[in-house]
Parts: C-alpha cells; structure tokens; sequence
C-alpha cells in the first residue's frame, strides 16, 4: 500500500532551524521591563515572521523547535531564561501560543496567496498584516488566560497588563507584513514549496 505524505526537504529543515534562530535572537536582544511580569520584546516579531514567511507547517515547527530548546535548558527565552519553570511561569500563555500563532498567519498568509497569487508588494502587505493581527489577538488571549491562571491576577488586571503590548505588537505586524511581503516577492515559490504537491516524488511517497 502507499500513502503519499509530505515530508521535509533539506531547504525545509534549514529554513525552519534558521527561523527557530531568528526567534531566539529577536528574544535575546535586550528587553523592556514594563509594569508586570511580562517583558516586551521582539519574540512577536520573529513568530509571525516564521508563520507568514514560510507558511502553517514549517512557521508551526520552527517556532515549536525554539520552545522545545529552551524548555530543555538553553538559555534563549527573554532576559536569558529557560527551562519548563519559564513555560509554566506567567508567561506560559504567551510562550505556549507562540507555535499556534505562526501557524495561524502562515495558513491565513498561504490561503491569501491561493486566491490572489500575484498580489504585489503593496497590495499584499495589507493582507499579511491583517493576517499577523489575528495571530497577536490569538497569542495575547491565550496570554491573558497564562496571566489569570499562573501569575494569580483577575481577569481586569491581566488584561491591564496585556493591553500594553497592543502598539508595539501592531507596529511588529506591521513590520512583518512589510517584510514577508518583500521576501514572497523575490522568492514567489517560497510558500508553494510548503504544500504537498499532487503526485509527490519518490522522497515524499512512504511505503506500507
């Protein structure tokens, strides 16, 4: 019997080891400490970067690797930290959504590029950015549930922490849309190379 699945190429790999990277130095350049226990930083900028730039799966994987990474001892969550302490901390729910969000934009920008595949730079940035922004309201709800359930605010005062990252999280949407947008331009079979094509190759084709 054989079953025609997709598997990953070694430009896959490296585009999500080099993007797993990415976010890990968006997080461990300096951070602001503002009121609360949530730094700002630019991990928001290199997740949905990942997600729009190389779509749902690999967007997912290379965020999910940084998590995996950290969560095992090194030292690339905010200011430094790591281990499962940081992941069940008051940042959990942040850090937790960070694959989904990628995910989330990767598949909205991959499904914006179906139905429009030569949009151009100007015209496609403002999709990319409203496909970012769903993604940040998906990353800051689950934020503010990590916030209600591990740093023992109520519901008003999480939000009164969240909502300080809504600018800066906009403008980074707004810098990823820019920037995704100009990476599709120059390399227009970025994202296609995602999808599972019909009548996959013998290297993707898994015997049973």
């Amino acid at each position: 019997m054989t079953t025609s699945r997709r598997s990953f190429s070694t430009t896959d790999l490296a585009l999500i080891a080099a993007f797993a990277a990415l976010v890990t130095a968006c997080a461990l350049l300096p951070a602001i400490d503002v009121a609360g226990p949530v730094p700002i930083t630019l991990q928001t900028f290199g997740v949905l970067l990942s997600g729009a730039v190389l779509g749902a799966r690999r967007g997912f994987l290379a965020v999910l690797l940084y998590l995996v990474l950290g969560a095992a001892g090194l030292p690339i969550f905010a200011n430094g930290s790591s281990g499962m302490a940081t992941l069940t901390g008051p940042t959990a729910g942040y850090l937790i959504s960070f694959p989904f969000a990628a995910g989330l934009v990767g598949l909205l920008v991959s499904a914006a590029g179906t139905i429009a595949p030569r949009r151009s730079l100007v015209t496609g940035a403002p999709l990319i950015f409203v496909a970012a922004m769903i993604a940040v309201a998906l990353n800051h709800a689950a934020g503010i549930v990590g916030l209600h359930l591990r740093a023992d605010l109520s519901w008003r005062e999480a939000w009164n922490v969240d909502k300080l990252f809504w600018l800066g999280d906009t403008l980074k949407a707004i810098a990823v849309a820019l920037v995704a947008a100009a990476v599709h331009r120059a390399f227009p079979g970025l994202l296609r190379s995602a999808r599972p094509a019909v009548g996959t190759p013998a290297g993707d084709t898994i015997h049973a």
